[in-house]
């Protein structure tokens, strides 16, 4: 595949991109560009292929108003055009990992039983003794891979964004009910358009030069 857009098209928009602080609460992302997005978060990598990850946009305003407090007060939470929760499962079972082998069989067309060894690899590496300790931290992983993905498309198409750490995942999941439904909260990514009262949309970007980061061996 050829490149299909400019290298400084790229990294004019990641140059462009910032933690965007204050949001313009009258703006609204375009519904065409807003499914755009979505799909670029269902097309994003993971391991396996296994989408260890639910993502809630939550439109609702009061309950963008509860998750306010337990997010450091941050007004991204409420002013954002959207605001997505993204929450990993914490646990996986034979049922997630064959319901995905049944969707590959369903888009691709082949034999159940030529996915025998890749099911064969999954179960000895998330279903074997000890694995059920590390699969809250192995989908955090997968989410923070989908998050990084929505926010360069975000910033290729002129969408402001703001990943959230600062919250506290335990007050999510009671508001949002997820422990009930297999997950827990990750990361967070407010999305919109910058107001112009963000001091910080001017700030020149810090970082360090490519020699102190990147290591040819």
């Amino acid at each position: 595949m050829t490149h299909t857009i400019p290298e400084t098209q790229l990294l004019d928009a990641l140059n462009w991109r910032y933690a965007t602080k204050t949001f313009d609460a009258t703006r609204k992302i375009p519904e065409a560009t807003w499914k755009t997005l979505k799909e670029t978060l269902v097309l994003s990598p993971s391991s396996f292929g296994l989408q260890p990850y639910n993502f809630l946009v939550v439109e609702d305003p009061d309950v963008r108003a509860k998750l306010q407090p337990h997010s450091w007060n941050q007004s991204q939470v409420v002013d954002a055009s959207h605001y997505i929760v993204i929450a990993g499962r914490t646990a996986m079972t034979e049922t997630e990992i064959d319901l995905f082998l049944d969707r590959v069989v369903e888009v691709r067309g082949i034999p159940r039983e030529s996915l025998e060894g890749y099911r064969g690899m999954m179960y000895g590496s998330l279903l074997s003794p000890g694995a059920e300790a590390r699969i809250p931290h192995w989908a955090a992983l997968q989410a923070y891979i989908a998050l990084g993905n929505l926010m360069t498309s975000a910033a290729l198409l002129g969408i402001d964004t703001c990943a959230i750490e600062g919250f506290a995942p335990a007050e999510y999941d009671a508001i949002l009910a997820l422990k009930e439904q297999g997950y827990a909260s990750v990361v967070c990514c407010a999305l919109g358009y910058r107001s112009d009262e963000d001091k910080y949309a001017s700030a020149p970007k810090v970082r360090f030069h490519a020699a102190n980061l990147i290591k040819t061996i």
